[in-house]
């Protein structure tokens, strides 16, 4: 009697334990909640847990401040919702005045977030297991108010508006949260190349989301890479600064992720079963549009001396229809490589874009400038000239040409040449957004809406290499505009 009134005791000391480094350890109360899921030998479940923690505890990153938003981009089936779903009831616990958004595609998805954590605190222990853990046995305040627990929006017992589950098209009337979660806003393929959606996404994000939340608020944003202009990529791309990404691909060094979760043979032949870009975006965490992208990660530089400039070159293709942008790439010359000095890329109207193409050109002592003479662009150059001469500029050799070749082709077909031979500046994804964001949404296969970009780095590049020069009348004419 008295042994087995030992070893309960022990039993209930080594619980109690178990229980306080639940308490203080997401992992750890993962593993007791769900030890069926959650285990020891799941490794990548430590980094993900471990990050969801120092998120909360704000000791996310490596800088002065803290990060806040916290992307995770892991395969399907690794629990990456259900384990955010856990993790809010976690931090009820850590303090029971938090209030939480849960977010995704549809209304349908969202209720069934908030249905699993309202579960989740609701579970009970199997009486007489010693190994049986819910949220109540490390969090016996956290419960559900009675009267207040609707499926949209329910309130903890003493408190208001403890968690909201709404959709992307959704509101978020009367709510405001200090932990917010958007849940795969894409829910296809489709999706992540129709910018109608990704815009809607961003909208609601800037406009919704992100003013609904706290102070000291923490965002994690769930989901799946499928293109480089999704939310999250947005993101990583509006907010540098607060942003961390947690990046899990099922296969890494020839290895499965998680073994003990999907065999590496069993990641083969989703591989070999499932459309490439389907396996790349889902398992990868690779966009879509990154695969077929024409253009990869440009050379870049920090300073040049400007005294090695052979030549200073522009090549302006102007916009031919009203959803067209105007492209105007200045750049120095050295050798056969062009470093890119400015870009002028606008869709304003020409009024506004002759005499800023001119004044560029004049700022940056341009000395050989093409512009495409299609559709309007020979009036364009002419009034262009004007405008240099208006400035006093003598020096800048104003001429254009006639594009009979078609454009796609001369585009795919120089692609490794604007590889090789342009350098950007550095940082230029954020000085000149949305020609970044053009020319790397490029396809090297399938419609593109916008070309404005491409066609004119292939043209600074047949520049370089002498292939564009110029109709000789258009020189003649030059020098009677600019008095030469």
């Amino acid at each position: 009697m008295l042994l087995e009134r030992f070893h309960k005791n022990e039993q209930q000391m080594e619980r109690s334990a178990r229980i306080g480094e639940g308490c203080k350890n997401f992992r750890t109360y993962c593993n007791l909640v769900n030890p069926d899921f959650f285990k020891p030998e799941r490794a990548y479940q430590d980094e993900l847990c471990n990050t969801l923690q120092a998120l909360y505890e704000n000791r996310l990153g490596d800088g002065l401040k803290p990060k806040s938003i916290l992307i995770i981009n892991m395969p399907p089936g690794f629990g990456k919702t259900y384990t955010t779903l856990l993790f809010a009831t976690w931090c009820y616990g850590q303090n029971i005045k938090n209030q939480t958004m849960a977010v995704s595609y549809s209304q349908d998805l969202s209720d069934l977030f908030s249905k699993t954590t309202r579960g989740l605190i609701n579970d009970e222990e199997i009486p007489g297991e010693p190994g049986s853990f819910v949220v109540n046995s490390f969090f016996p305040d956290v419960k559900i108010k009675y009267g207040d627990a609707a499926m949209k929006r329910w309130s903890l017992e003493g408190y208001h508006n403890s968690f909201l589950a709404t959709s992307i098209d959704g509101t978020i009337t009367g709510f405001r949260g200090n932990i917010g979660v958007i849940d795969d806003p894409i829910k296809n393929d489709k999706e992540a190349v129709n910018e109608h959606t990704k815009a809607l996404h961003w909208g609601f994000y800037k406009n919704t989301f992100r003013s609904r939340m706290l102070d000291g608020g923490k965002q994690i944003i769930v989901q799946t890479r499928w293109a480089t202009d999704d939310l999250a990529g947005m993101l990583l791309r509006e907010f540098p600064d607060e942003c961390y990404e947690l990046k899990m691909q099922a296969i890494v060094d020839g290895k499965s992720l998680c073994e003990d979760l999907y065999s590496l043979e069993d990641l083969l032949d989703k591989k070999r079963t499932l459309d490439e870009h389907i396996w790349l975006a889902n398992f990868m965490q690779e966009p879509i549009d990154i695969k077929g992208a024409l253009y990869g990660p440009f050379k870049t530089y920090d300073v040049v001396d400007a005294d090695r400039f052979e030549r200073i070159i522009s090549y302006t293709d102007t916009a031919d229809l009203g959803t067209d942008y105007l492209c105007c790439i200045i750049a120095g010359v050295v050798g056969r490589y062009a470093y890119v000095l400015d870009i002028y890329y606008t869709d304003v109207a020409m009024e506004d874009t002759e005499p800023e193409t001119a004044r560029r050109l004049h700022h940056h002592g341009a000395r050989e400038s093409v512009i495409e003479s299609n559709n309007g662009g020979r009036g364009f150059a002419r009034n262009v000239g004007q405008r240099l001469k208006a400035l006093r500029n003598t020096k800048c050799n104003i001429t254009w040409f006639y594009q009979s070749k078609n454009k796609r082709t001369r585009i795919l077909v120089n692609a490794s040449n604007v590889m090789e031979q342009v350098i950007m500046p550095e940082g230029w994804t954020k000085k000149f957004p949305k020609f970044f964001e053009h020319l790397q949404k490029y396809q090297r296969k399938g419609k593109n809406a916008f070309d404005d970009g491409p066609d004119t780095l292939t043209g600074i590049v047949k520049m370089v290499n002498g292939e564009v020069k110029g109709k000789n009348k258009a020189k003649v004419l030059k020098r009677s505009w600019l008095g030469i």
